[in-house]
């Protein structure tokens, strides 16, 4: 399957002639999700859910579905009634032609303070490519090829990046969520990971592709 990165959290997946979108949010392309087939909502937080750019792919494409937690699905479902699917931890369904396995229950701790809420992540092709959304889930039992890995976010340090690069153990990473993190302080997160995570890791330019699975 072709992998493209879009800017921060979401990536789009091709397979087969089925376009697969994952966490279309308001950093993303106003069209990150035209096109698609199928998309997938890890959380609620604005950088992953953006309701219009949401519209937009359903709207484009009559066809298309949404595989979304409950407190995302609730608001869609009446725009797009029989076309919105809430899944939550332990589920499993094709979408687009990929089958996908649902890891996770929560959001990483921002700060104590702040109440945590749902957060899943998607695992493709039986661990073709995991997608953990904003939280450090392990899918357990799994091996994963590609891990797609939160480099940066209010919720994590870099040790904390690399003990989870160590727990999956993928056989590679490519790095999303990353909007925020300035040019310059790209090669120290690389260095650090590349040279403590155990694994081949590495970035993609928004909008350009790689090979996966």
């Amino acid at each position: 399957m072709e992998l493209t990165k879009k800017t921060h959290a979401c990536v789009r997946l091709e397979k087969d002639g089925q376009t697969l979108v994952i966490d279309p949010g308001v950093f993303s392309e106003e069209d990150a999700a035209v096109g698609a087939d199928a998309i997938l909502v890890t959380h609620e937080h604005m950088d992953h859910f953006n309701e219009d750019r949401l519209r937009a792919g359903m709207e484009a494409n009559p066809g298309a579905e949404i595989w979304t937690l409950a407190s995302v699905a609730e608001q869609l479902s009446a725009a797009f009634p029989g076309r919105v699917h809430t899944v939550g931890e332990g589920d499993t369904f094709t979408a687009a032609g990929f089958d996908v396995e649902v890891h996770g229950q929560l959001h990483a701790v921002i700060h104590p303070d702040i109440p945590r809420i749902t957060n899943v992540g998607y695992l493709l092709d039986g661990g073709a490519v995991f997608h953990p959304g904003d939280a450090l889930t392990v899918p357990e039992g799994r091996t994963v090829d590609t891990l797609l890995l939160p480099v940066h976010a209010p919720w994590n340090k870099v040790a904390e990046l690399i003990d989870y690069v160590r727990a999956v153990a993928p056989r590679r990473a490519i790095d999303i969520h990353d909007s925020l993190l300035q040019d310059r302080a790209r090669p120290l997160y690389d260095a650090m990971i590349d040279k403590l995570g155990g694994t081949d890791h590495g970035r993609l330019t928004p909008g350009t592709s790689t090979t996966v699975g």
